[in-house]
């Protein structure tokens, strides 16, 4: 995760209520973590599709069930332009999400260059890679949330997705 994702959500998590309960998907340490601006908070666990530094959940973020709870917070962060299947990974996020939660989420642009899931260099072989863009969000959420785009330095996107 670049600089100015990790100054993104750590602006947004200075709002998350002390002693939330927080997930995160694709929480493995490539190039940085979140979880540090969540030390406010209760709960955190992070989920990926491969064991690493942060993982505490080996799970897909598109089918995990959240351990039969959901959370105050879902943390989503340059993932979904990796995700097989963005759609049910949204939709599972928004499941995950308490009423009255938020998701705090950053996504490559169709301008960024493709880049590995596994170190942030050239894709393998059998890699997905699909930059996200505004309307992808929309439609991958569907109505009933809110979603809040915020400007990046870098045309990237950068969102809170509110759930009623």
């Amino acid at each position: 995760m670049h600089r100015d994702a990790r100054l993104f959500v750590r602006s947004v998590a200075a709002n998350v209520k002390p002693g939330a309960a927080v997930v995160e998907i694709g929480s493995r340490n490539i190039n940085g973590s979140v979880r540090p601006y969540f030390r406010h908070t209760g709960l955190y666990l992070g989920v990926d599709n491969q064991v690493g530094p942060e993982v505490d959940i080996e799970a897909d973020g598109a089918t995990w069930d959240g351990d039969g709870r959901q959370y105050d917070c879902v943390v989503c962060c340059e993932v979904l332009e990796h995700a097989a299947d963005p759609r049910a990974m949204c939709a599972n996020i928004a499941r995950l999400t308490a009423s009255g939660g938020l998701v705090i989420l950053t996504a490559a642009s169709p301008v960024r260059a493709p880049h590995s899931a596994v170190d942030g260099g050239q894709l393998r072989d059998g890699e997905q890679y699909q930059g996200v863009t505004e309307d992808d969000l929309r439609e991958w959420f569907g109505v009933g949330v809110t979603l809040s785009i915020y400007p990046s330095p870098v045309e990237d996107i950068y969102a809170v997705v509110g759930v009623p």
